[in-house]
């Protein structure tokens, strides 16, 4: 079997089979292009070490992030080790083939007292009961309420909100439901939204089931939710933010105010515990700050 027809295979295989994230998918798909670019379109029991290692070289020289070059080692080494087991390939030449180490980046977190400001004028902003306000206003205390993910969000039905119990149910990465809560505020948000929101947004439109749309009435795309919270955020926390910032920050905050590690992992969805690890660092970071600046002996 050639390297591009085993490398098609393996792409439907994580589509269909595994279910992955079509972002996930797709950049798979296109770390397995660019070997069979750069090694050429060989024998799959062809390919050796060296070509991963020359591949991975030539990546480097390219100036890829190292995040980018591990993510390209996971790739290979996945596609090798589904080769082996379904083409009958003889020796994993991937097994040995060493991903770059990542240096370690954390996360933009607004300040709690900044997403008061936020959240504060963004309910002002929704008083005048215009359908665009009611909805931004909706959907940034939804996203930092429950730390959605920006998929998760545009994902969610009306029906899949709980209002009594105050929950919102979503499906994440992986094909994975969970339950969310969320607090009061973004109840009463929530609840103006859907009384005299979202009936007039969607009255200009086909109908859908969808709990965020646009102008014209059709689900909300994570671009459109990414254009809401940069102009409904950025102004007053006074940097570029995007909704996997207010994950961050809800994460952070949850950490903050005593939750532990294992119910905030329940509650971003995340596979690992270290994942959510990261979190405790983000903490420990602003401790550390706080008393540089305000310790007299720091």
């Amino acid at each position: 079997m050639r390297l591009s027809e085993a490398a098609d295979a393996y792409t439907r295989e994580l589509s269909d089979v595994r279910r992955l994230s079509a972002a996930t998918v797709r950049a798979y798909a296109g770390d397995l292009r660019d070997l069979v670019a750069v090694i050429g379109d060989r024998d799959l029991a062809d390919v050796d070490l060296e070509h991963l290692r020359e591949w991975l070289w030539t990546a480097t020289r390219r100036g890829d992030a190292r995040a980018t070059l591990a993510r390209r080692t996971a790739a290979v080494r996945g596609f090798f080790a589904w080769a082996r087991q379904t083409a009958r390939l003889e020796v994993d030449p991937a097994l040995r083939l060493v991903a770059p180490r990542r240096g370690r980046s954390l996360p933009k977190v607004a300040t709690a007292p900044a997403m008061t400001a936020v959240l504060t004028d963004a309910e002002t902003r929704a008083h005048g009961r215009d359908a665009i306000a009611l909805r931004d206003a909706a959907l940034v205390e939804l996203l930092y309420a429950s730390a959605l993910r920006v998929s998760e969000l545009c994902g969610t039905d009306v029906d899949d909100i709980d209002r009594e119990r105050r929950t919102v149910r979503v499906v994440g990465k992986g094909s994975k439901e969970r339950v969310v809560p969320y607090g009061a505020p973004a109840a009463h948000a929530l609840d103006a939204y859907l009384a005299r929101g979202r009936c007039v947004l969607v009255g200009r439109g086909s109908g859908t089931a969808a709990l965020f749309v646009g102008a014209r009435g059709a689900r909300l795309g994570a671009r459109s939710a990414y254009d809401v919270v940069s102009r409904v955020v950025s102004p007053t926390v006074g940097q570029s933010v995007g909704p996997h910032t207010l994950r961050h920050s809800a994460a952070t905050h949850l950490l903050d105010g005593g939750a532990d590690l294992r119910t905030v992992q329940e509650m971003l969805g995340h596979a690992s515990l270290g994942t959510t690890q990261i979190y405790t660092h983000v903490s420990a970071e602003r401790l550390a700050a706080a008393y540089r600046q305000a310790h007299p002996r720091a």
